[in-house]
């Protein structure tokens, strides 16, 4: 079964400077949205919006049809990564992963090469990569419909960034992704389709030539 995310009538302004301007932005299972945008350009906060952390000027959020104001507080919808991290230092690796997974499930999940051999290890105890590719680990492999993803790649070792790509892709088969990251080759890499952040609002953008158009690559930049 497919689901539907939708997005419409987003605005955001801080003070006087409008942020975000009648956002429209559609996602379902098996897409990986690459939203791409300089920086400032509402890219986080757009994000924090969809989940339901930031509030937004004005905003209309569906998933199958049903508006939800603050989706993060229905089980099941969406689960989101922010660029800090979430998970409590003072727990065990192995207790994250027992309150987030049913219990038939937490064994196939540490059977891991990167996070299996610290899995009595605190939290706190991770390198910034080792913590980051749990916390994404633990969000694809939940029940949840949609992931939004917020600098997945940041500080995350380039083996490990090809292993998160590949997590990424397989999990879309059951869910709806939209991820931003500073280096967009990775974002290129991943995504099948590709939304660009401009002057508040979203270029829907068909191939990656567009992105030269609106300035935000250059030719050389493509390869």
């Amino acid at each position: 079964m497919s689901n539907i995310l939708e997005v419409d009538s987003v605005t955001q302004q801080y003070g006087d400077r409008q942020v975000l301007t009648d956002i429209y932005l559609k996602c379902q299972t098996g897409d990986i949205i690459g939203l791409l945008g300089r920086n400032g350009s509402g890219k986080s906060t757009l994000l924090k919006i969809i989940f339901g952390a930031t509030p937004g000027n004005n905003k209309f959020i569906r998933i199958d049809g049903e508006v939800y104001r603050q989706p993060y507080k229905t089980v099941g919808q969406i689960g989101y990564l922010p660029q800090h991290n979430f998970l409590l230092n003072h727990l065990t690796v192995y207790k994250t992963v027992s309150l987030y997974l049913a219990a038939d499930k937490i064994e196939p999940f540490l059977d891991d090469a990167i996070i299996g051999s610290l899995q009595f290890n605190k939290i706190s105890a991770l390198s910034g990569g080792e913590l980051r590719y749990l916390e994404i680990k633990l969000l694809l492999h939940s029940n949840n419909k949609f992931i939004l993803l917020d600098e997945p790649f940041n500080g995350v070792a380039p083996i490990v960034i090809e292993q998160v790509k590949v997590m990424i892709i397989a999990h879309s088969a059951t869910k709806g992704i939209i991820l931003t990251d500073h280096d967009y080759n990775n974002v290129l890499d991943v995504a099948n389709r590709y939304c660009l952040m401009y002057d508040g609002a979203i270029k829907h953008i068909e191939n990656k030539q567009d992105l030269v158009r609106w300035n935000y690559l250059t030719e050389s930049s493509l390869g």
